[in-house]
């Protein structure tokens, strides 16, 4: 039996407080964000390898369907998260604002850490191997084993899972950075 870190009903509250959370750190971004050409440069590459992670896991994930093990998921349970916090920090350093990235951190340990937790549960409920995949991969640091490639990306899944919508996200946050370094 697994042990976990935040009890159930922390992790129920902020899992309903996730997307509000979410505002609250655009507005945070959007009002102390102090870019220059050298914090963009410097934050961008980041935030682009944060996406096309998330961008892999998604044209990889069948939402309650089946135990994912291809992709990145061989490497880790939960790309989708740690291609957020890596989109995010590359954010926060385009945005020339260390305090950005605590915050980014700190909304990442204390609001995504228990949702992912609740996944867990959620999963293990679902997937009667689960237990063995968690076992195996680990929930969030990848570990590379001389694993042999599985399916491929599926372009489909990318569409179905709506990841663009992060794509657009992005895309935002880089014109108004972009906007507000050149103001």
């Amino acid at each position: 039996m697994p042990r976990y870190l935040f009890p159930k009903p922390y992790a129920d509250l902020v899992a309903r407080m996730r997307v509000p959370s979410g505002f609250l750190l655009v507005a945070a971004f959007g009002w102390f964000a102090q870019p220059t050409p050298a914090s963009l440069l410097s934050g961008i590459p980041v935030s682009l390898a944060g996406l096309a992670l998330r961008a892999w896991a998604a044209g990889h994930l069948e939402k309650n369907q089946k135990l994912v093990a291809s992709g990145p998921y061989r490497f880790h349970r939960n790309p989708l998260y740690a291609g957020t916090l890596i989109t995010a920090l590359g954010l926060a350093v385009a945005a020339g604002r260390w305090e950005l990235a605590v915050l980014f951190a700190a909304v990442f340990l204390l609001v995504y850490l228990p949702v992912m937790e609740l996944e867990e549960q959620h999963l293990r409920g679902l997937f009667p191997d689960y237990a063995a995949f968690a076992d195996r991969v680990p929930l969030l640091i990848p570990r590379f084993p001389g694993l042999p490639p599985t399916a491929p990306f599926r372009g489909w899944l990318y569409q179905k899972n709506r990841e663009y919508q992060a794509l657009l996200g992005f895309l935002a946050g880089l014109g108004y950075l972009t906007w507000k370094a050149m103001a």
